[in-house]
C-alpha cells in the first residue's frame, strides 16, 4: 500500500487509479452534466448479462427434441416448475425457479452474422452509433451524486463502443471495471497488486487518510466540483463497501459458486475463468443504489471448425462444463434477489447477440440471428414463456421481437418512455428507439 500512503501521491493520479484502482474509469466526466438530469431516491434496477459470442438457443432455452439428428444435438429438455417452460436438463437449478422467469423464444437480430454487441447494449447495429442503455437511463433516471448510474463489469479494458454513451453525453458513461482478473482485483493498474488489495484494512485506512488531506488542499486548480464530487464517490463508504465482496457471508458467496471457477471454451481442458461472483457484485450493486449494471459472461462462440482447430471435440463438450456454471449464477442471483425483498424492484435480463444455427456443422453451430432468446427475471417477471420458433428453430412462428422490443421493456420498466429524444452530434433530435413497444405480457 506504499502508493497510497506517498503522501506525495497527487490528485490527479489519485482519480486516475479510480475507485480501487479501476481502469479506464473517469469519473469527473461521469458526473459533469449529471445535474442536469433529475434523481430519485428509490430507483428502480436493472441488471443485464450479456452472454457474447452468440449462445445456443437450441441446446439451451429452445431444445427441439423432435428434430432431425442433424438439428437437435445431444441435449434433453427436462419439465420445470412451470408447465411449457421446459430448457435445457443441464439447467437443474433453473428449472425450480421459472416461476420466477420469463423467456422470450421468439427473438431476431439485424446485425449480419457478426460479434457486434451494439444492438444487446443499443438496440441498434454498430454503424448508427446510438447510445448504450445504461448512458440512456444515466441520463434520465441518475441515482444522484453519491452513487455512480452505471457500471459495467466488462472484462475487457476500457470502454466498448457498444457501451458508449454517445450524443447521451460523456457525463453518463459507465464506471467501468475491467482487467481478465475481474471482481478479484477489480482491473487494478499497474503498480497495485493483488495482495496490496487485500490488506483491505489499510487501503480503507489509506482512502480516509487521502479524503482528509484533500479536504484541506481543495484550494488546487485541478480538481473542479465535479471533479471533487468523483472523489467523493470513490471514497464514499456505501459505495466503496458494495465493491468488498469480503463483507458477504461465506454462505451467500458459496451460492455463486467457487470464484475461481473454469469451463472448457473450445478446447478438452477447463482453462476459461467464468467470473460468477461477478453476478453477486451486481446484487450488491444495485443494492446499494446503482440503477444499471451489466457484466459478460463466458464464451459463446462455440463454430465446429474452431473447436477442432484447437483439438477440441464438440460444442457440447464445452457446453456441459458452461451450462452449469450459467445454471448456478442465475439461481443465486434470482433467489438471492427474491431472498432480500429487491425482486420487484430489481428487472434482470441475460441474452446475447444472436443465437446459433439449426443445422450442426463439423459438431458445431454457426452465427444465426434469425432466432435467439432472453431470460427476464424481477419486476413482476413469473413463469412465462413468450413465442415460439419453427419445429427447426430456424424462426419464429410466433410473436416475433427484436432487441428494440427487450431495450423498451427496460426503459418502461425504469419509467423512461422510449419515444423521447435526444439530440445527437449534428443537433438533430432521435427517438430512444425505433420500435421500442414493450414486451406487453411483461409489462401489462
Amino acid at each position: 500500500m506504499a502508493m497510497f500512503r506517498d503522501h506525495h501521491t497527487s490528485r490527479r493520479e489519485f482519480l486516475r487509479l479510480g475507485a480501487l484502482g479501476v481502469g479506464g474509469l473517469t469519473l469527473a466526466d461521469v458526473l459533469r452534466l449529471r445535474a442536469q438530469g433529475p434523481t430519485t431516491k428509490k430507483t428502480r434496477a436493472v441488471i443485464m448479462v450479456c452472454l457474447a459470442g452468440g449462445p445456443s438457443h437450441l441446446d439451451m432455452y429452445d431444445l427441439k427434441p423432435g428434430a432431425p439428428d442433424e438439428i437437435r444435438g445431444e441435449f434433453k429438455p427436462v419439465r420445470t416448475v412451470t408447465p411449457g417452460f421446459d430448457i435445457c436438463e443441464h439447467f437443474p437449478l433453473q428449472a425450480k425457479i421459472t416461476d420466477k422467469l420469463a423467456l422470450v423464444r421468439s427473438l431476431q437480430f439485424v446485425e449480419p452474422m457478426q460479434h457486434e454487441l451494439e444492438e444487446v447494449y443499443t438496440g441498434f447495429p454498430k454503424s448508427m452509433k446510438r447510445p448504450s442503455f445504461g448512458a440512456v437511463v444515466s441520463r434520465f433516471k441518475g441515482a444522484g451524486v453519491r452513487v455512480p448510474s452505471y457500471v459495467s463489469l466488462e472484462y475487457s479494458t476500457g470502454t466498448s463502443s457498444y457501451e458508449s454513451p454517445q450524443y447521451a453525453g460523456a457525463a453518463h458513461r459507465a464506471l467501468h471495471i475491467s482487467g481478465g482478473d475481474g471482481v478479484r482485483n477489480l482491473g487494478l493498474l499497474n503498480g497495485i497488486s493483488r495482495a496490496r488489495l487485500d490488506d483491505r484494512r489499510g487501503l480503507l485506512h489509506d482512502f480516509d487518510t487521502y479524503r482528509r488531506e484533500q479536504d484541506a488542499r481543495r484550494e488546487s486548480q485541478d480538481m473542479d466540483a465535479h471533479t471533487a464530487k468523483a472523489l467523493d464517490i470513490i471514497t464514499a463508504p456505501r459505495v466503496r463497501d458494495a465493491f468488498d465482496l469480503s463483507r458477504e457471508p461465506e454462505k451467500v458467496k458459496a451460492r455463486y459458486g467457487d470464484k475461481d471457477a473454469k469451463f472448457i471454451y473450445a478446447g478438452k481442458d477447463a482453462d476459461s475463468f467464468w467470473y460468477g461472483h461477478n453476478f453477486l457484485l451486481a446484487r450488491r450493486l444495485v443494492e446499494a443504489g446503482v440503477p444499471v449494471v451489466t457484466l459478460r459472461a463466458g464464451l459463446w462462440d462455440h463454430h465446429g471448425n474452431v473447436i477442432q482447430q484447437v483439438g477440441g471435440k464438440s460444442i457440447w463438450h464445452s457446453l456441459k462444463s458452461a451450462l452449469p456454471l450459467l445454471d448456478q449464477s442465475v439461481h443465486a442471483l434470482v433467489t438471492d434477489l427474491h431472498d432480500r425483498g429487491l425482486s420487484d424492484e430489481v428487472l434482470v435480463l441475460i441474452w446475447g447477440e444472436f443465437g446459433r444455427t439449426p443445422k450442426i456443422s463439423q459438431t458445431g453451430r454457426d452465427h444465426w440471428p434469425d432466432a435467439s432468446f432472453a431470460l427476464f427475471a424481477g419486476a413482476g417477471c413469473h413463469g412465462q414463456v413468450i413465442g415460439e420458433t419453427d419445429s427447426r428453430g430456424e424462426r419464429p412462428k410466433s410473436r416475433p421481437l427484436g432487441p428494440q422490443n427487450v431495450l423498451g421493456t427496460i426503459y418502461h420498466t425504469l419509467g423512461i418512455d422510449y419515444r423521447q429524444t435526444l439530440t445527437d452530434f449534428s443537433g438533430r433530435p432521435i427517438q430512444l428507439l425505433d420500435d421500442g413497444e414493450p414486451i406487453a405480457e411483461l409489462v401489462g
